[in-house]
């Protein structure tokens, strides 16, 4: 009895030691140390991997990589350090994506000046020709609401040329 409590003792404290060979730790992109039952991702290299399952330590290894800024030094010497991902907080396809929103956005608008002005041009055009008609002395009818023509009078003729010069002097373009 005694030999299976000192059996089973013996099994219980060799049980984290065995779970401990089974785990990997490695530092991840921000020096932090990751412990996990399984491999890391791919974009963490073999120099930054601390341990793997079936590899042993010795004890100075164990204690010179017991922080994070130690196991980030013993793991990336200096050439591959400079060979590592920089991490710039951009996201290239993001960066991408809003380049061309930017673009398409300054052509709609573009776009939409060039409509503003062609239609400005258009109202010039009319303006200046109903007050070269409305100038010339000569008896102007418009239809009335009834669909009937009605002469205009000089009064209205001249309202309707200040209205006129009014559109002139906001659509058309100084000559």
């Amino acid at each position: 009895m005694k030999a299976l409590r000192l059996t089973l003792l013996a099994l219980a404290c060799s049980a984290p030691l065995l779970a401990a060979a089974q785990s990997w730790v490695w530092v991840d992109e921000t020096g932090r140390k990751v412990f996990s039952d399984t491999a890391p991702p791919p974009s963490v290299t073999a120099n930054r991997i601390i341990r793997q399952p079936g590899q042993r330590r010795s004890v100075n290894e164990a204690q010179a990589q017991s922080t994070p800024v130690a196991a980030a030094t013993a793991a990336a010497p200096a050439a591959s350090a400079a060979s590592a991902p920089r991490l710039t907080g951009k996201d290239a396809a993001l960066e991408e994506k809003k380049k061309q929103a930017q673009a398409a956005e300054a052509e709609k608008k573009k776009a939409d000046e060039a409509g503003v002005a062609q239609l400005k041009e258009e109202n010039c055009k009319r303006a200046r020709a109903g007050k070269n008609d409305l100038s010339s002395g000569m008896r102007v009818a418009r239809t009335n609401a009834k669909g009937e023509p009605v002469v205009m009078d000089d009064a209205a003729k001249k309202a309707e040329i200040k209205v006129l010069d009014e559109v002139i002097a906001r659509d058309c373009k100084p000559a």
